[in-house]
């Protein structure tokens, strides 16, 4: 199992499988993780600076580096603020950060660009003179780079530390080289002043930093909308019957608490009065409200309709359904996939190309014209320009809007390769009860050997069925239920995996199970009951038997019905050219009926549970990328085996460790959507590398002059603007990424779809 984990670089739940997964990318990005936490420890000191600046620099800042809302958990999580804080937060902070810093500085460049004698001479304009005019440009420049450019240099220390050179080393080198040569240009004025350029160059990259920063705190903002489902306080109801307004945080399990129509349920909870319609579409994605009365529970965050609901909270702060989710969702973002991975790699590799790119235009500008500002400016519009702000931005901008986009939808993801992977999913198996089918049985036929009465067999089955919660167990006594049968006392209850169940009862040895029963039992089938059996199979019936004391005594054929979103789901995924598998351990019969009705590629029928991974491993030992789609607990080693695991169903049970992306809702069709979502998201990152990627072919060499001899030279402020520009598109096709469609084409039949939830 390990083994083909790796082969395929997936990592779907289970902690040996993550464990392995994770070390196969462990060397390759520590060094990343590490500047990126470095980095991001830099620009906090940077806000707190800002917040605090009387005493930043007498304050050890390095303590609060930590995302904001992590320390002290136990106090934010009561109401989900530290999660709120700990990413759109952070993310808001920079962007005010440089928004501030980019008004500043462009007030303090205007007296540098009107006392620029380059930009008076262009222009055609003049300004006043005065004694002392001449320090205007070198000190105003000064204040810009101290104030507008020290946040690069700051931030590209850590990258230098950890011998991970990038980005803001580039923007670093560049800003630095301008303001030196400057400041030699006042020492020895025969040079020509760099001062308009250097301010102009700042005053773009902050303004391209605080688009950036906006773009990622908009594209991050799932986690932030989650954090406000949960109302601050909560109405507990005391001993005496009044209510009593109190945080969210103080509550406790076992606290009653009043939710008056319109508001949000504060906690998770069963509803101990009222009946009420709840809307969980924040939750499930699902826009249809909930039904809940008495014994129903309910999810913290959602929203009360009509109804008064008194909810007996069951769980609070980090162990509520929200929690969970947010976790979920948050690690999702955070992790990286293979194609940011490769990004990554290309952002570093571009440092040393932008650098040996600038020795060569300095070299060759020496030569051809001599050393003087024109060397200075090329130098410096080449190591701008090669930015790899675009590349750096353009997988991390479309994950970000994905995993929003799938949390939307009812879609949790665990795995984010897995997530990525499902894009080219060649097969797809569906565990058939209760995925394809409604998974309520009912008893609609019954056959008995000669001298067994009906109600004495559906009695006694009924008997040994007492103490299962199987749905098969439900059914039969159901039916029981109905014709007013009394069942008899059955004693020594024993549940046989993947067969059946056995009891004492009346001093009789009964088992009730399907054919692999008989099969253990060695029972001998009598015609009449065969013949039932097969027309049972015929008609995609189940058939159930009954045996007592080694006798096979009575059969009954329970109906399953098909889902009608299952016809849409296989119709739609044959159109993405997914072949469709279906998982069962009904009769081959029955699986055949069910597959023949829905065009069903591949039937695997009489399948235990323990063995289910191993058709997983057929298929996928056939060269096929396949998904697993079960219910995340009897399907927990096929999950895992699977390239993609899918747990359906799952409803609010967000710790399916088995399950690479856990599906809220128990309905197929959002498979569709998943692999749907994850083709999208896969062309946009593609769109936005190639972009990124073949902006700098074509930007560096531009930057280095290769057009001068026609006269079109770029300044170093011109391509600060385009290196901007590039990281303005990339963020504007990510965004596009939520107006992806991810309704499913309705059948000739006119079954209505239901409608995914939409980003915004």
């Amino acid at each position: 199992m390990d083994d083909h984990k790796d082969t395929t670089e997936n990592s779907p739940g289970g902690e040996d499988q993550q464990d392995t997964s994770s070390h196969q990318h462990e060397h390759g990005e520590h060094d990343e993780a590490v500047a990126e936490s470095d980095e991001q420890r830099v620009e906090q000191e940077l806000l707190e600076d800002e917040a605090h600046p009387a005493t930043a620099e007498g304050e050890a800042l390095h303590e609060h580096h930590d995302h904001a809302g992590h320390e002290g958990e136990g106090d934010d999580h009561g109401t989900h603020e530290g999660h709120g804080e700990g990413h759109g937060g952070m993310h808001e902070g920079h962007e005010q950060m440089f928004r501030r810093r980019f008004f500043v500085s462009t007030l303090l460049s205007i007296p540098v660009l009107l006392y620029s004698e380059m930009l008076q001479e262009w222009l055609g304009f003049s300004v006043p003179t005065f004694p002392g005019s001449e320090w205007i440009n070198p000190v105003f420049a000064v204040i810009v780079f101290a104030y507008g450019g020290i946040p690069f240099l700051q931030m590209a220390v850590p990258e230098l530390k950890d011998r991970a050179p990038g980005m803001m080393t580039l923007i670093s080198m560049a800003i630095s080289v301008a303001f030196v040569y400057s400041l030699a240009s006042v020492v020895f004025p025969t040079q020509s002043a760099f001062f308009w350029e250097l301010v102009t160059l700042i005053d773009i990259m902050l303004l391209g930093h605080w688009i950036e920063m906006r773009s990622v705190r908009r594209a991050s903002s799932a986690v932030d909308e989650l954090a406000k489902l949960m109302p601050d306080t909560a109405e507990r109801l005391t001993d005496d019957g009044e209510t009593e307004e109190v945080p969210v945080s103080e509550l406790s399990e076992g606290d009653l608490v009043l939710v008056r129509p319109g508001a949000s349920v504060p906690a998770d909870g069963v509803v101990e009065e009222g009946d009420s319609d709840v809307n969980e579409s924040m939750i499930t994605g699902e826009s249809k409200p909930v039904s809940k009365e008495p014994g129903d529970e309910v999810i913290g965050g959602t929203i009360n309709g009509d109804g008064s609901l008194r909810v007996r909270v069951g769980a609070t702060g980090e162990e509520t359904t929200l929690a969970g989710i947010m976790r979920l969702v948050e690690e999702a973002q955070q992790s990286k996939s293979k194609t940011q991975v490769l990004a990554d790699r290309a952002a570093g590799w571009l440092f040393y190309v932008a650098l040996g790119a600038a020795v060569v235009t300095a070299i060759a500008w020496t030569v051809a014209v001599s050393f003087d500002a024109t060397v200075i400016e090329r130098v410096v519009t080449v190591l701008v320009i090669a930015c790899p702000h675009a590349l750096g931005l353009a997988i991390p901008l479309v994950v970000a809007i994905n995993t929003s986009l799938a949390a939307r939808n009812g879609m949790l993801v665990r795995d984010r390769i897995a997530m990525e992977d499902a894009r080219k999913l060649d097969a797809i198996i569906f565990d058939k009860t209760g995925t394809l089918t409604e998974g309520e049985h009912g008893v609609v036929d019954m056959a008995t050997v000669e001298g067994v009465d009906e109600d004495d067999a559906l009695a006694l089955a009924a008997a040994v069925e007492s103490d299962s919660e199987h749905m098969i167990a439900r059914a039969i006594r159901e039916a029981a239920d109905e014709r007013d049968l009394s069942a008899p006392d059955a004693s020594s209850f024993e549940a046989i995996k993947g067969r059946g169940v056995r009891a004492n009862v009346d001093g009789n040895e009964v088992y009730v199970g399907g054919p692999n029963l008989l099969s253990q039992l060695d029972s001998e089938v009598p015609g009449h009951l065969q013949r039932f059996a097969d027309d049972a199979g015929e008609n995609a019936q189940t058939v159930v038997y009954l045996v007592r004391d080694g006798e096979l005594i009575a059969a009954f054929a329970m109906a399953d019905v098909i889902r009608e979103e299952s016809f849409r789901v296989v119709d739609a995924l044959h159109d993405l050219g997914i072949e469709v598998a279906m998982l069962t351990g009904d009769s081959q019969d029955v699986a055949d009926a069910v597959a023949d009705e829905l065009g069903i590629d591949t039937v695997f029928a009489e399948v235990l549970p323990e063995d289910k991974d191993e058709k997983v491993q057929e298929l996928q030992d056939q060269g096929k990328l396949v998904g697993m789609v079960g219910d995340g607990v009897n399907d927990a080693p096929a999950l895992t085996r699977a390239d993609v695991g899918i747990a359906i169903g799952s409803g609010t049970d967000v710790a399916v460790q088995s399950a690479d992306v856990i599906l809220v809702q128990n309905n197929p069709m959002d498979v569709v959507r998943l692999v749907k979502l994850s083709k999208a998201s896969y062309r946009k990152m593609q769109e936005n590398i190639v972009w990124a990627a073949g902006y700098n072919v074509f930007a560096i060499p531009l930057a280095a002059g290769v057009l001068a001899p026609i006269g079109i030279l770029l300044s170093p402020a011109v391509g600060a603007l385009l290196m901007s520009l590039s990281t303005v598109i990339v963020a504007i096709n990510a965004q596009l990424l939520r107006r992806v469609d991810l309704s499913i084409p309705e059948l000739p039949s006119g079954t209505p779809a239901t409608d995914a939830q939409p980003a915004d």
